[in-house]
C-alpha cells in the first residue's frame, strides 16, 4: 500500500464530510469521495475537490451504476470515513424513513461490505464512523464520557445510536477495526440552510421572524467543523483503533444566545431586542435540554479546538449575507 494515507470518504459533499475531505487532500492523502448528492450536498464543492490530483469521486447511487454492496466498490484503502447521514432532528420527527435508511441501513451496508471483504483479504481498512453527542441524550450537569449509556430521545439520535451498536457488534463478531466519533454541535461556513446559523441569517434577510424551539433555552456545545476535521487527522495519525472518542468545542451557550449574536453581527446593532426578531411559539417534542461531552480522552492525544465561536460568527454571517443556498 502507498506510504501516503488512502482514505475513502462517504458524504464527501456534505458539511462535515467536506471539511474532512479538504483537510485530507491538503495533507497529500489520496481521497476517494462518494456522495449520493441528496438535497443537502454542496455540489459546487465537487469542482473544488477535482482540482486535486489526489481526489477521485463516485456518485453513490444505484441509479448511476454504483452498487455499494459490490466488493469492487471498496478499493484498497487505509480508512473508510463515514460522514454520510441524515441529520436534521425536525425532519426525523416528521418522517423517520430516510433516517433509518441512511443512518442505519447505510452503515449496515458498509459493515457487510467489510465483512465480505475480509474473506478475501488479510487486512481491513479501519472504519471511522461519525456518530453524534445526541446519542447520550441530555445531561443537566456535568458531561458525558464515552462509557456512558446511550439514551437517544428523538428518531435522529436513535438511528445514530443504532448505527453505533451495529459498528460495535460487527467489530466484536467479525473483527472489523473501527473508530466511533461523537462530536458536539458543529458549525462553520457551508451548512445547509436548515441549520440554525444559516437559517437565522436567511430569515433575517427576508424580514421574517426566526423560529426558536422551546424559547431558545436548549444548551449546545459548539464545535467548529475545522476542529472536527483536525480531530479526525489526529486520531488517524495516532494509530488508534477500536476506540470511541468524544469531540467537544469547549463552548456552551443556549440557542437563544447564539441567535442573539447572529442578529448583532448581521444588523450591526450593539444591543438588540431579540424578542422582536424571534418566534418562540414552536415546541419540539423530545427536545434535549443540554448536551455536554467530556473529551479528555481525545485531548490526551494532543488535540484541542482552535476556533472560538465569538470570533468565528461574524465571518460565517458575512458569508451568508448574500448567499441563502449553494
Amino acid at each position: 500500500m502507498n506510504s501516503k494515507k488512502v482514505v475513502y470518504i462517504t458524504g464527501c459533499l456534505g458539511f462535515i464530510g467536506s471539511y474532512v475531505t479538504r483537510l485530507c487532500l491538503d495533507r497529500g492523502w489520496y481521497v476517494k469521495g462518494v456522495d449520493n448528492m441528496t438535497y443537502a450536498a454542496n455540489k459546487t464543492l465537487l469542482e473544488e475537490f477535482q482540482q486535486y490530483d489526489n481526489f477521485s469521486f463516485v456518485w453513490g447511487s444505484d441509479n448511476h451504476g454504483c452498487n455499494i454492496n459490490d466488493l469492487t466498490f471498496l478499493y484498497d484503502c487505509d480508512y473508510i470515513i463515514n460522514t454520510a447521514a441524515e441529520t436534521h432532528v425536525g425532519n426525523s420527527i416528521a418522517n423517520s424513513d430516510d433516517f433509518v435508511e441512511s443512518n442505519v441501513n447505510g452503515v449496515h451496508n458498509i459493515l457487510e461490505l467489510l465483512k465480505n471483504y475480509r474473506q478475501e483479504n488479510s487486512e481491513l481498512p479501519t472504519l471511522i464512523h461519525f456518530s453524534t453527542d445526541e446519542v447520550y441524550g441530555d445531561i443537566t450537569e456535568g458531561s458525558h464520557t464515552e462509557s456512558d449509556i446511550l439514551k437517544p430521545s428523538n428518531p435522529y439520535s436513535a438511528t445514530k445510536a443504532a448505527a453505533d451498536m451495529l459498528v460495535l457488534a460487527w467489530a466484536r463478531t467479525y473483527d472489523i477495526p473501527y473508530i466511533i466519533l461523537r462530536p458536539t454541535n458543529n458549525y462553520g461556513i457551508g451548512q445547509y440552510v436548515e441549520k440554525l446559523i444559516p437559517k437565522t441569517c436567511k430569515f433575517l434577510k427576508l424580514g421574517r421572524k426566526i423560529p426558536l424551539h422551546n424559547n431558545g433555552t436548549p444548551v449546545r456545545n459548539w464545535l467548529h467543523a475545522d476542529d472536527t476535521a483536525s480531530a479526525v487527522i489526529k486520531i488517524i495519525e495516532s494509530g488508534c483503533k477500536n476506540e470511541i472518542f468524544n469531540i467537544a468545542g469547549g463552548f456552551e451557550q443556549t440557542n437563544r444566545e447564539a441567535v442573539e449574536k447572529i442578529i448583532t453581527s448581521l444588523t450591526g446593532e450593539d444591543k438588540c431586542d431579540i424578542t422582536s426578531y424571534i418566534d418562540t411559539s414552536y415546541h419540539r417534542v423530545g427536545q434535549d435540554l443540554r448536551y455536554s461531552l467530556d473529551d479528555s480522552k481525545l485531548r490526551s492525544l494532543g488535540w484541542k479546538p482552535e476556533k472560538i465561536f465569538d470570533d468565528e460568527i461574524s465571518k460565517i454571517v458575512n458569508y451568508y449575507k448574500n448567499k441563502f443556498l449553494w
